[in-house]
């Protein structure tokens, strides 16, 4: 924590105030300042029939199909969302035990990402690398005899992350907490003529009970067996994340990523000071189905409440944010 560099003068001599006093004012001595660039918009996309499904557990939100995605990637871009994520709902594809879907070249991410790139090449794309969408037990790693296994899991994460990058995925985001995965992605990467591919790493990622809505979404729900305890953070840790910042760092991340976002902002806070790279946060499903349940009962302004969230992590350090509310807030921003 920073101290005044001076002691303030006493009341009456120091007003604060003064600098809250109008309009004008706020926005001049403001110290955070958020905007549409700050935002990465989370895309949920399937492979069904229907262009658009609904969300049960995530109201305002739904799953695209790659036409849909290219619509939303066109708005992200006249909005001033530098980038979008996709995330995916495959139920229609057959899931195995090694998540044979995550790498073929003509599935539904490849095939977003080509759409998204046609009608808005300028807007970044980011991919979410992970097994669990895809296999039969809902774990983001090689399952044998009960255990995810790490080191097996790790040449099938670098094919995942391979797949995209030749579709033309800007951004690789491994979130799946194999230790090693970096590197093994970098190197894979480096490989096949990436090496200007960004790879944004989810390196403190916590097993937290606020995914719940995300893998209602994605159907990873109803497939999963256990938890995710052995491989995701322990919410009681922090000098952890440190360490695990600091390895991916060292295998070749370009950024990092903290999630969840709001009950993590100490995280945020010290990954930001202490490496001085570009951190990112991801406001997840359970934080927007939980703000969005409170403005529906009328117990929160939503305007002012995506507003004040967003601006915290901001606040905390992060240079961008992950949130399903980036385009309301982006209007919101720009209006």
């Amino acid at each position: 924590m920073t101290t005044p560099p001076f002691a303030p003068a006493p009341f009456p001599l120091a007003r604060p105030r003064r600098l809250r006093s109008s309009p004008w004012v706020r926005r001049l001595t403001a110290e955070t300042l958020l905007t549409p660039a700050d935002l990465v918009w989370p895309l949920i996309v399937h492979d069904g029939a229907d262009d658009r499904q609904a969300v049960a557990s995530m109201p305002g939100v739904f799953r695209l199909s790659p036409k849909e995605a290219a619509k939303a990637a066109v708005e992200a871009r006249d909005l001033g969302i530098p980038m979008v994520a996709l995330f995916p709902n495959v139920d229609g594809a057959i899931k195995d035990a090694v998540g044979t879907g995550a790498t073929d070249p003509d599935g539904l991410i490849p095939d977003c990402i080509k759409a998204i790139k046609d009608a808005a090449p300028e807007i970044g794309v980011m991919t979410d690398v992970a097994l669990d969408c895809y296999t039969d037990h809902g774990h983001d790693g090689i399952v044998e005899d009960g255990r995810v296994i790490n080191d097996a899991s790790l040449d099938r994460l670098a094919e995942q992350a391979f797949i995209h990058a030749h579709a033309g995925a800007d951004v690789v985001a491994p979130s799946d907490m194999m230790d090693g995965r970096v590197q093994a992605i970098r190197e894979a990467l480096e490989a096949n003529g990436f090496q200007d591919t960004l790879i944004l790493s989810y390196a403190a990622k916590y097993a937290s009970a606020f995914y719940g809505p995300y893998r209602d979404a994605v159907g990873s729900a109803k497939m999963l067996a256990g938890d995710k305890k052995t491989y995701q953070m322990d919410y009681a840790n922090s000098d952890e994340a440190l360490r695990e910042v600091a390895m991916d760092i060292a295998e070749g991340a370009d950024a990092v990523m903290v999630k969840p976002g709001l009950p993590y902002l100490d995280i945020v806070r010290r990954v930001s000071e202490t490496f001085r790279v570009p951190t990112f946060a991801y406001q997840v499903s359970g934080e927007y189905a939980m703000m969005k349940a409170s403005i529906a009962q009328g117990w929160l302004d939503e305007d002012r409440a995506v507003l004040e969230t967003l601006s915290a992590f901001k606040r905390a350090g992060c240079a961008g944010v992950l949130t399903y509310f980036a385009a309301d807030a982006a209007r919101l921003l720009t209006r």
